[in-house]
């Protein structure tokens, strides 16, 4: 999973300068100093102050006015927080001419113990201090094509977009606060809010007023991004009126009945309570045993909506994090890849079980140890040749209801890695 080492007010109405700017952002990265802050329009109201149980006499309300178009939003929801217990905030980038909306969740690890969490291991979480309001400002802001308004082939350029920070720990799913104790007996214990999952609940509800009615709703992101759509796309779905649901989950596969990925599946289950999330929802019942079936069970929830995941053959990232840790000796390169490639192939013949699940698998890539397809400026060293397509074509293609899914997996390239 992928540390990127980057990373306004109450006044909801537009400022004069976002007020006029309909023509969008130069470089995708601009951050507004006007916010919307939780607490002035909350969850469950709408913009004039009635609740729902009104509309039966009011008729339906308008969703609250953007504070702007085309530059990000702060919000803070009370009650959310990040692992060391500051509040936790999101962000919002409005569009003036589509209803489609975008969710997109951060990468930045894991952690599950004092070393981890502490920031003490090179494979740790993302953003230990909490989220600063500047949080999009830098190469997060456009760190995949996604994010960036005029990237010329941009399939979501004009949609709504969510950023959906990480600072739990938790892949986006926990709820547990966990106090991890020093090992060696040297420092205090350690009090981790993994609150990935109520975080995102919160951030539904509150995009539930704010967006009524999504016609087309992407979840995506990468590593533990990728991780925390697959994980939370049921209660995003269930959560918001949406017409058609995709999902595009980068470099964090959750794999099926895996004999490899099971110690660190038991480690993060007894860190993060994740049982506890998943006992609350019937569907669910079936990934008590093995968490690799949430694929097959949203396929089979969702049976209209296109499910893709991507990633690197190769990935020496999240390949990590799934066993270093977790076997003694630690295992080498070759043997991480080797338990990696197994896992893989147990996926992709799960996804060809169900006709809405899809996978792109290019072999490998210089830039970050092949970790994170979406990450980058451009959609160079996605290409899988020898088919002639590139992840931008197969985002596309997962967003083609016209077409149906098709899996890419390109062929071993000794010449490579």
């Amino acid at each position: 999973m992928m540390g990127l080492a980057t990373a306004c007010g109450n006044d909801p109405s537009p400022s004069a300068d976002s007020a006029d700017d309909t023509s969008g952002p130069q470089d995708g990265t601009s951050t507004g100093e006007a916010s919307v802050d939780g607490t002035t329009t909350p969850v469950g109201t709408t913009a004039e102050g009635t609740t729902a149980a009104d509309e039966s006499t009011t008729g339906p309300q308008l969703p609250p006015e953007p504070p702007s178009y085309y530059q990000w939003e702060k919000v803070e929801i009370p009650g959310t927080v990040c692992g060391n217990g500051s509040q936790y905030k999101f962000f919002v980038n409005y569009s003036e001419t589509s209803d489609d909306v975008m969710i997109i969740f951060e990468p930045g690890g894991g952690c599950w113990d004092f070393e981890s969490c502490s920031g003490q291991t090179d494979l740790g979480a993302a953003n230990p201090n909490g989220i600063d309001d500047h949080h999009l400002n830098g190469f997060l802001g456009v760190h995949t094509p996604l994010l960036n308004r005029e990237y010329p082939t941009n399939p979501v350029a004009d949609w709504n977009m969510v950023f959906i920070p990480y600072c739990t720990g938790d892949v986006h799913t926990g709820r547990a606060v966990t106090v991890y104790q020093d090992p060696a007996g040297i420092q205090p214990d350690l009090e981790y809010h993994h609150n990935g999952h109520d975080n995102v609940v919160a951030a539904v509800e509150w995009m539930n007023v704010q967006f009524p009615q999504v016609p087309r709703m992407l979840v995506t992101g990468c590593s533990a991004g990728g991780a925390g759509a697959t994980a939370n796309y049921y209660f995003i779905r269930t959560g918001m009126n949406i017409d058609k649901g995709y999902l595009l989950a980068d470099s964090g596969p959750i794999f099926p009945d895996s004999t490899f990925s099971q110690p660190l599946h038991d480690e993060i289950n007894g860190s993060w309570r994740v049982d506890e999330v998943l006992e609350e929802q019937p569907a669910f019942a079936e990934i008590m045993s093995d968490f690799g079936l949430i694929n097959t069970v949203l396929a089979d929830t969702f049976p209209e909506d296109r499910l893709g995941f991507a990633f690197f053959r190769r990935d020496f990232n999240y390949s990590r994090y799934s066993y270093e840790r977790f076997y003694e000796p630690t295992p080498d390169k070759d043997e991480i890849l080797a338990m990696w490639w197994d896992d893989t192939q147990k996926l992709m013949a799960q996804f060809d079980t169900r006709d809405n699940l899809s996978y792109y698998i290019p072999y490998w890539r210089a830039f970050n140890d092949s970790h994170c397809t979406m990450v980058g400026l451009t959609w160079d060293g996605t290409e899988i040749q020898e088919a002639g397509v590139d992840l931008g074509d197969y985002i596309d293609h997962v967003l083609d209801d016209q077409a149906p899914l098709q899996n890419w997996l390109e062929s071993e390239q000794p010449s490579e890695d």
